[in-house]
């Protein structure tokens, strides 16, 4: 019995895979609400490389009046961000960028204007607000599939209007959406109930892919605390698949 209650704890930091690819992070530096300069940027990628991450997507937030981002823009500060990393002599990581997009009023323009950034090719990462399901929400998905993209929704079990209404995560992954979980989210980080839903989907098979959605130092703090045996097992399965699993064209070199 003693044993029993006193299992051994893995870290879920500890079983990350090696190629593991976080292809949700906000790692570019001065750009939105994520690193705010170069050497913060270094020091989370050396911090997450010590788990065994080498492999990033940079992500960076396009949201009507707040983060005014553009291809321009994010290709400019990954230049910059990997000139960096050269300088500093660290070269056993892959680093690239796309975007993480708000479904806003601005939304369907930057669709039509076919100048979205992808994860890799046809993958592209949105988010919905946090406050209600966007206004025609089912129509944007098929607009962004006729358009030739595979749409993947950034942290389903943030959305707390989802919560009660939980028979519309299954109608938004019918309508075309892959779901990526932050693994964040299985810690305490955002709150319980976020964590219930965050389990609870996984437990439902809901889930696709999972990413860190890393901002900061005390979001890697949390990352490292998430060492619970049956929700590192219950992560587990996932952390063995990334975009790569959806005939994605995304190199690793």
């Amino acid at each position: 019995m003693f044993h029993f209650f006193n299992r051994k704890k893995t870290p879920l930091i500890d079983i990350i895979p090696h190629d593991f690819i976080d292809f949700h992070t906000h790692l570019l530096p001065g750009i939105d609400d994520g690193s705010k300069n170069l050497d913060e940027s270094v020091s989370l990628i050396k911090r997450m490389n010590g788990y065994g991450i080498r492999n990033f997507i940079c992500t960076p937030h396009i949201m009507e009046g707040v983060w005014f981002n553009t291809p321009t823009i994010i290709n400019k500060k990954l230049i910059e961000l990997k000139s960096y990393l050269k300088s500093l002599e660290i070269s056993d990581i892959s680093i690239t960028a796309a975007a993480e997009y708000m479904v806003d009023g601005n939304f369907n323009n930057l669709l039509k204007s076919k100048e979205l950034i992808t994860l890799d090719g046809e993958h592209i990462l949105i988010e919905l607000p946090y406050f209600n399901l966007p206004y025609k929400v089912y129509e944007i998905l098929f607009n962004i599939q006729m358009a030739g993209y595979k749409p993947i929704l950034a942290h389903p079990e943030r959305y707390v209007y989802l919560h009660k209404n939980y028979t519309e995560y299954q109608k938004l992954k019918d309508a075309g959406c892959i779901f990526q979980l932050n693994l964040l989210s299985l810690s305490t980080h955002y709150g319980k109930h976020i964590q219930t839903i965050a389990l609870k989907l996984l437990k439902d098979n809901l889930i696709d892919l999972v990413a860190s959605d890393v901002h900061n130092h005390r979001h890697l703090d949390s990352l490292e605390s998430i060492d619970n045996p049956s929700i590192v097992k219950l992560v587990k399965p996932l952390l063995k698949k990334n975009i790569l699993d959806y005939n994605c064209p995304f190199s690793t070199s």
